[in-house]
Parts: structure tokens; sequence; C-alpha cells
């Protein structure tokens, strides 16, 4: 005799597993897409920041002190007086969102290489104000020691009078406070006694890094 029973539960089974396995395709398909959707916001709030062009005008850069300096496009100014050394980076936004500068660290010296990589944010230096560059802008970046009782002042001011160049990680992100990037930018020293500036790397610490 036929076991419509255990038929109708074999059915049932069947067409539950059906339903669940379309359902899981859907919500995969629909995660996809949501993903997708994601990432196209985010580029369209991204900031890259790298150093400007040498045909950029100059930017004027103030320091809380009253300190004045004035950097030509593709540049980078170094001052060392006795009581500070003042540094400033002309910068550009090639991304489409507005960048805030954040944090910064320093090495003396010229750091590259593929396997370079970055301190951990956590010991860089955090600006005294928050400094914006809108996308498709130019910018600044600018610095300061004045502790000449810590090493890296008497470091830094041996490599700006022996030409040495200079390394820096600056730390940045949108302005919804995410996207945090570390870019790396070196100050050359020139012929002419400027300082030439030239982006080497960028690391992404929010998402996977696309090297």
């Amino acid at each position: 005799m036929t076991d419509w029973v255990t038929i109708s539960s074999l059915a049932t089974a069947g067409g539950t597993l059906a339903l669940a396995v379309s359902t899981f395709a859907a919500v995969r398909s629909s995660n996809r897409s949501a993903r997708a959707t994601e990432r196209a916001l985010l580029a369209g709030i991204r900031p890259v920041i790298v150093p400007s062009r040498v045909s950029d005008e100059p930017v004027k850069v103030g320091f809380s002190d009253d300190h004045w300096v004035k950097v030509p496009g593709g540049r980078g100014s170094v001052d060392v007086t006795d009581d500070a050394i003042y540094m400033a980076i002309s910068l550009r936004n090639v991304g489409s969102g507005l960048g805030v500068l954040d944090r910064w660290d320093l090495y003396p010296s010229r750091e590259i290489g593929a396997d370079a990589s970055h301190r951990d944010p956590a010991t860089f230096r955090r600006l005294t104000r928050d400094i914006y560059i809108s996308g498709g802008d130019v910018g600044f970046w600018q610095g300061a020691l004045r502790d000449r009782s810590e090493p890296l002042f008497d470091e830094t001011r041996r490599a700006v009078e022996e030409r040495v160049a200079l390394t820096f990680d600056l730390l940045y992100g949108d302005h919804e406070g995410g996207q945090h990037t570390i870019s790396r930018i070196t100050l050359l020293p020139a012929e002419d006694g400027t300082w030439l500036a030239a982006g080497s790397r960028h690391w992404n610490l929010d998402r996977s890094d696309p090297r």
C-alpha cells in the first residue's frame, strides 16, 4: 500500500528545504548588493592625500606661536630655530571626499623599500587642530617639534643640517570619522636648498589593503 503520510511528509520536507535554499541564496545576493552599495558610497567620500603638483599655488601656513612659512607646490618647508623645528608640506587630495588630517609620525631618514611599514598609529603625534583638505583641492600638513630634550629633536635638526631626507607618515580619514589611511610622504633635499615632496606608500587601516 502507498504510505501517503510518509510521502506527504517527504514532500513537505523537500519544499521546506527548497524554500530554505532559495532564501539563503536571496540573502547572500542581498548582502553582496549591500556591500557593493556600501563600497560605492564610501568611494564617494574617500580622501587620498598625496604631495601637491609643482604647478600648484603656494600655501601659507601659520603656527600657534605666530611663526609663518610659505610652501610652494610640490614642496615642503623645514625651519629650525633655537626653540622649535617647524615643518609643513604642500598636499593635494586626489580623492573625491573631504580629508581630515589627525596624526603624524616622523623618521629623520629616508624610509623606502617593498617591505616598508609604519609604526603603531597609537604612538603617532596628535595635531593640535584638525586640518581639512577638500576633494580635488590643495591643502597642507604642518607639525612642530618643541621639546629640545627629546632625542627626535636633535636627530631631526642634524638631518636638516646634513640635508638628509625626512619621512612623514600622515594619518587621516573622511569627515565621517572612518576610512583611516596612512600616507607616507618624503621630503628630499633639492639643489636649490628647498625640499621636494614625494609620496611613496598608502596603508588602509579600516579595510583590507589592495596589495
